[in-house]
C-alpha cells in the first residue's frame, strides 16, 4: 500500500490523487471520480472534494491503494 503524506490535518481526494501521481491537475479528479469507481475506506466516493484523515485509505479500481499519513 502506498502512502500520501500530508502536512495539515486533512486532504481532499482529488489533492491525494493529483499528489499520489493518479491525475496531472486537480481539474482532472472531476472527470477521473466520474469515469472510475473510487472507493474511500471501502466505501464508493466520487466527491472530488471528500475529505480525508490520517488512516484513511483510497482504493483505485485497477487495486492501487493510498493510506493518508500525517508527516511530523
Amino acid at each position: 500500500m502506498n502512502e500520501v503524506s500530508i502536512t495539515t490535518e486533512t486532504i481532499t481526494l482529488g489533492q491525494l490523487l493529483k499528489d499520489a501521481g493518479v491525475i496531472d491537475s486537480g481539474g482532472a479528479a472531476k472527470w477521473f471520480l466520474k469515469e472510475n469507481k473510487v472507493q474511500v475506506n471501502g466505501e464508493a466516493d466520487d466527491r472530488r472534494g471528500r475529505k480525508l484523515a490520517p488512516g484513511d485509505v483510497v482504493t483505485l479500481p485497477d487495486g492501487a491503494a493510498f493510506t493518508v499519513k500525517r508527516s511530523k
